[in-house]
């Protein structure tokens, strides 16, 4: 991990359909995280492939590739040249937004990513209530598919308006807008010449911008649990994002509530700490974490 960097979590938000993990999966493209070997794969797979082969780089479950939408909560690393950043890329369906409010409680800031198509959605407005109400204060916005309207300054313009007065209503402030088209590249990593009208920055180059977080290190350690995962030749392993104070290897620490078998809180000892598949000696609050820790089951 690159610790020289500020660490930030990133959420990608939006109403279904509007090309969330299709910017992931670009913007992990484009910046050789996914090798383009992968993408043909995901391209080969039928005629779904031709359409999901970028949004299936973080679509993990066989479910989400049959159904075409995002289920589950995915997480990638990904680095700008001063950040080190945990994607989130959460779903959008009205089905799953328990599981949208889990990578959005995880999340330092989010990125709305809004269809030029259709607008401001149902999904657009409720899951930006909720990155409001879960404490995110940083937003930036991506104005997608913008290739299916021939990359038109003024139509962009209008659901730019439109998505600028909801954020607005909820106390965003100082937010880019940028035009992209996740399935062409456009403004995602590079500047696209096909919008000269516009002269902000990249989906890159605002990620690159996002404020460190607060890290409250003098606090006790807190880590509210996201999910408890059963790894072969390890055992049983906790997930959850550190919010308040340190975790190093060899801490002995309490989880609470108390056990109903017990009557008594449960404590172990912190064997293994991995962010990523890396292991780590230490992690501190914003990191989302798996511990294997001796002795709770």
């Amino acid at each position: 991990m690159a610790k020289e960097k500020p660490h930030v979590n990133i959420v990608f938000i939006g109403h279904v359909d509007h090309g969330k993990s299709t910017t992931v999966g670009r913007l992990l493209f484009e910046t050789g995280n996914i090798q383009e070997n992968i993408i043909k794969k995901y391209e080969e797979m039928g005629e779904k492939g031709k359409s999901f082969k970028f949004a299936w780089v973080m679509d993990r479950l066989k479910e989400e590739r049959e159904r075409g939408i995002t289920i589950d909560v995915a997480l990638t690393k990904f680095e700008t040249p001063h950040r080190y950043i945990t994607i989130i890329d959460a779903p959008g369906h009205r089905d799953f937004v328990k599981n949208m409010i889990t990578g959005a409680s995880q999340a330092d800031a989010a990125v709305l990513i809004v269809a030029v198509t259709d607008g401001v959605m149902p999904q657009t407005k409720e899951h930006a209530f909720l990155a409001r109400t879960l404490g995110i204060n940083h937003i930036i916005v991506g104005i997608n598919k913008m290739d299916m309207i021939n990359y038109d300054e003024k139509k962009f313009k209008d659901v730019a308006t439109q998505v600028t007065k909801l954020l607005q209503m909820l106390g965003y402030k100082n937010f880019p807008v940028i035009p992209i088209s996740a399935w062409e590249g456009d403004n995602v990593v590079k500047k696209s010449d096909k919008t000269p009208w516009y002269k902000g920055p990249t989906l890159m180059e605002a990620l690159d911008q996002i404020p460190e977080p607060p890290k409250p290190t003098d606090k006790p350690l807190r880590i509210p649990i996201q999910d408890v995962y059963s790894i072969k030749g390890v055992g049983t392993v906790p997930v959850g994002r550190v919010e308040t104070g340190k975790l190093k290897v060899g801490d002995v620490v309490i989880f609470e509530p108390a056990s109903t078998i017990f009557h008594k809180p449960i404590q172990g000892e912190v064997k293994s700490i991995e962010m990523h598949h890396e292991p780590l000696d230490d992690s501190l609050p914003g990191q989302i974490i798996g511990l294997y820790t001796r002795g709770i089951l």
